[in-house]
């Protein structure tokens, strides 16, 4: 029996780093499971939509396959939208058997991640000490996500054994310039930021301009392609491709 195909779904962006990001992930899934078929599709812009994808899958005869959001968080609305646009792909493609995985969420092995990212921004900046630690999210207006980033943070504070703090870029206090201020506030010199961001884009962009105006040391560029989110991603595919077994 054949595996049902990947389908990588991105929010979809404008911002061309974003959209390479995005195909640098795809590409390690496949260099990870190259008995797979794997797919991208974007819910906005930067790429083929799922109906699109799904014709193409259609078309060359696949029968299943699962649809796993390139999401950390699942805010409302995008998931209402993952699920119209897999609601309209069903139905013009009867003969393709559609699952929707979880999403990537806020996985505690990305911190491994996000910790060679930091030390990339630390050796490039020539930063050889810190005092307190920064984690930087998108944020929502979903008070229990952004409990679930604060946790992650603690998590990652614990594992160095400094002071950390969460900072969201939109939707929610504190911002990143905030968060560092607070912290040179309390006499700390040396803030590094770490980007609990899939992708490049706008938000990032915004989140490291106000730490870095703020005096952080450094912000780490976003987590990006890397084999542990390749592996997260399988993960999630997985679970998807045994709830389409029909019991």
């Amino acid at each position: 029996m054949t595996a049902p195909a990947l389908v990588a779904l991105a929010h979809g962006s404008d911002d061309p780093r974003s959209r390479r990001s995005v195909a640098d992930l795809v590409a390690e899934v496949r260099r990870s499971r190259p008995d797979l078929r794997v797919e991208s599709a974007a819910l906005e812009h930067g790429g083929p939509t799922l109906l699109e994808v799904v014709a193409r899958l259609a078309a060359d005869g696949v029968e299943e396959a699962v649809v796993v959001p390139l999401l950390l968080t699942e805010p409302h609305l995008c998931g209402a939208d993952v699920d119209a646009a897999i609601a309209v792909a069903a139905v013009r493609h009867p003969g393709v058997r559609l699952r929707a995985s979880a999403v990537l969420g806020l996985e505690p092995a990305f911190l491994e991640v996000l910790d060679v990212r930091l030390r990339d921004s630390l050796a490039a900046a020539r930063v050889c000490e810190l005092d307190a630690l920064v984690l930087a999210a998108s944020g929502t207006s979903d008070h229990l996500t952004n409990a679930a980033v604060a946790r992650l943070a603690r998590l990652w504070g614990t594992h160095h054994k400094l002071p950390v703090t969460a900072a969201y870029a939109a939707s929610a206090p504190p911002a990143t310039g905030e968060a560092v201020r607070a912290f040179r506030g309390e006499g700390r010199r040396h803030i590094a930021v770490g980007s609990l961001f899939l992708t490049p884009g706008f938000l990032h962009d915004r989140a490291s301009e106000l730490a870095l105006e703020a005096g952080a040391v450094a912000v780490s560029a976003p987590l990006g392609a890397h084999p542990e989110v390749a592996r997260v991603v399988l993960a999630r595919y997985a679970v998807g491709a045994v709830e389409l077994v029909p019991v």
